[in-house]
């Protein structure tokens, strides 16, 4: 009696902040949280694919508490395109596009020009500045997901181009796989205070961490704390890369601004191109010892088509990062969907949750 009352009073408090409700405009037909990505299998993950490492090197703080009951998956709000401004920095005032003189405000309230082909997500991200400062006088650098292109010389007078030159002609998330066809850098090595390159990232994979701390606390405790752990599972492979590090095949970790749901906090979100790394075959239970990549080399004949999935998650600890980098990141599949998933896409085989 006693759990159906605590059941039915979760869900009312779902009902009434919105939590537990698809937010506007969500499209109708979104995956089942079971077919969305694949899950592990100890079958053929190998039978440990499913524990909690024990071997962590940090721990969240005592008392650090987060929202357990809530439903997760299928209730964040759909976006079609991600733009992370490099900022150099880890937190920002409450609403980024209220950063005085950045190029987040003049994207959000400032722009002519406005995005057409869906909802943009818009993050401030501490990816460095060119100039290794963070003043908003200078050009920054945008990374646009999902098409995992570079836009370099960006600031608040161009957004306009930024937004009907790349964003619009970019990949959506649920554009099928395919070349991308938005511009590429200009030709002239000197470009003026007006003009936008752009080239891909060196990157297979992104990490992305919530940190911004003016939202919750949680989320700047945390973020920090996860990536330590996260970097030194991914130098088991040689695959962490520094903020910047930009050799070929690694995996980016950034902190980004508020993403939404901070009460389940650690929320993390892993674009990756498809079959990132080879592996998303390999049946790990046949095998023994650490499965990592072969050394990544750069082609400048490789065909850019973006991010195949984006995989969100929540509720992220320490002693889960073993899990999201050997099946997540190197292989795409999830470990605890029930508790973890929020959602996310897959462009190749065309299926989607927000």
């Amino acid at each position: 009696m006693a759990s159906s009352l605590k059941s039915f009073l979760n869900s009312a408090k779902q009902t009434i902040s919105g939590a537990s409700t698809p937010a506007p405009g969500t499209p109708d037909g979104n995956t089942p949280c079971k077919e969305l990505f694949p899950k592990v299998d100890p079958a053929v993950d190998g039978e440990d694919c499913d524990h909690d490492c024990d071997s962590c090197i940090v721990s969240l703080p005592k008392g650090f508490k987060i929202d357990e009951d809530d439903k997760l998956y299928g209730y964040v709000k759909g976006w079609s395109t991600h733009v992370l401004v490099a900022t150099g920095k880890t937190d920002w005032v409450r609403d980024v596009a209220d950063e005085k003189g950045s190029v987040m405000e003049a994207i959000d309230k400032k722009a002519d020009v406005k995005p057409s082909n869906g909802r943009l997500m818009l993050s401030a991200s501490n990816i460095p500045t060119p100039s290794h400062n963070t003043s908003y006088s200078e050009p920054t650098t945008v990374l646009l997901l999902p098409a995992f292109i570079i836009i370099e010389n960006v600031t608040p007078k161009n957004v306009n181009t930024l937004i009907s030159e790349f964003i619009n002609k970019g990949p959506t998330n649920t554009t099928p796989l395919g070349p991308i066809s938005i511009p590429t850098s200009l030709p002239d090595p000197l470009p003026t205070a007006d003009q936008l390159t752009s080239r891909p990232s060196p990157h297979r994979a992104l990490i992305l961490l919530c940190s911004q701390k003016t939202r919750d606390a949680r989320c700047g405790q945390s973020a920090p704390l996860l990536r330590k752990e996260l970097e030194r599972h991914l130098r088991v492979c040689g695959l962490f890369r520094d903020l910047d590090d930009e050799r070929p095949g690694g995996v980016g970790v950034y902190f980004i601004s508020h993403v939404g749901g901070h009460k389940y906090s650690a929320n993390l979100m892993v674009y990756r191109k498809e079959d990132a790394f080879g592996l998303d075959k390999i049946e790990r239970g046949k095998l023994d010892g650490e499965v990592c990549p072969p050394p990544a080399k750069p082609s400048a004949d490789e065909v850019q088509e973006g991010a195949a999935q984006c995989i969100w998650i929540a509720r992220v600890r320490p002693e889960d990062c073993e899990g999201i980098i050997k099946f997540t990141v190197l292989q795409g599949k999830v470990v605890k969907p029930e508790r973890q998933l929020r959602g996310g896409f897959d462009r190749q085989r065309g299926v989607f949750s927000w």
